[in-house]
């Protein structure tokens, strides 16, 4: 019997899931899903198109080869289908990236411009890997997808919390660019402005969720993404010990880069590890 995949493989436009891992949305999304081994999934806005099931690609969209970023889609799943090519990609310490494509688009739609944006917060573009890891569930039950690497730091430092009784939530990991999108879009409609979100929410390609290496952490009982973490165990027990796992605060009071203080948000960073990994 195959193993099952467990790997999320980008492209610019349209990402592959596990089919195992994704939550059905209707029958019959759940008939062509408990069939299939990945399902294609457009990021724009989340939407199901194909199934990749053992007699071909069973369409789950009118229209399907006309679907923008279609081909590059369909080339990463023949070469997982043929060869396991893409695990190797995944697991390479030099993992491959996505060209930064459509990003003055992006901002154009939010009234930034990409370079004044860049210095005035010191912040980088951030590209998007060719292939992210399954890190296990988060708060919500939703699949966690970070870069291999960080991907087994965090289960390690989520194991080595529980040992001394912290809990260790994920609350968010992999974010893509179009999902950056839809996090302003969706505020706007709610009318704030861009400037405030700006505040609390890096410009879509500038995100350090975008590469898989950043995390948001929470604990049980503690609301997400909020302030009053600093005051938990998990967040002490994250200062003392986050650093021997490659994991750094992003965000600390008085950073120079118009964030708002993240107690919660840490990102992972190569480095020889306290217990003897070296990732």
């Amino acid at each position: 019997m195959r193993a099952r995949p467990d790997l999320l493989l980008n492209t610019a436009a349209i990402e592959l899931w596990p089919a195992h891992l994704v939550r059905a949305r209707s029958n019959r999304d759940a008939r062509a899903l408990s069939r299939a081994r990945h399902v294609l999934r457009r990021k724009r806005d989340g939407r199901f198109l194909a199934a990749d099931a053992p007699d071909g690609l069973l369409p789950l969209v009118p229209g399907l080869r006309r679907e923008p970023g279609i081909d590059a889609a369909l080339d990463w799943l023949d070469s997982a289908a043929q060869s396991r090519m893409h695990r190797a990609i995944a697991l390479d310490a030099t993992l491959s990236t996505l060209p930064l494509e459509r990003l003055h688009d992006r901002l154009a739609l939010l009234g930034l411009d990409g370079d004044g944006y860049a210095v005035r917060t010191g912040l980088s573009l951030v590209a998007e890997p060719a292939a992210l890891a399954f890190a296990g569930h988060d708060r919500y039950r939703r699949p966690l997808w970070l870069h291999p690497h960080a991907a087994r730091a965090w289960t390690r430092m989520h194991a080595a919390a529980l040992r001394e009784g912290v809990v260790l939530e994920a609350i968010s990991g992999y974010r893509s660019h179009d999902h950056q999108l839809g996090i302003f879009e969706r505020k706007r409609a709610r009318g704030q402005s861009v400037d405030a979100i700006l505040a609390v929410n890096a410009a879509p390609g500038f995100s350090e969720h975008h590469g898989g290496r950043a995390l948001d952490i929470g604990t049980p009982g503690e609301p997400p993404a909020e302030e009053s973490f600093e005051a938990t165990p998990a967040f002490d027990w994250l200062t003392c010990n986050a650093g021997a796992h490659g994991f750094t605060m992003s965000y600390p009071r008085g950073n120079p880069h118009a964030i708002v203080y993240e107690p919660w948000h840490w990102q992972w960073s190569p480095q020889r590890s306290a217990d003897g990994h070296d990732d």
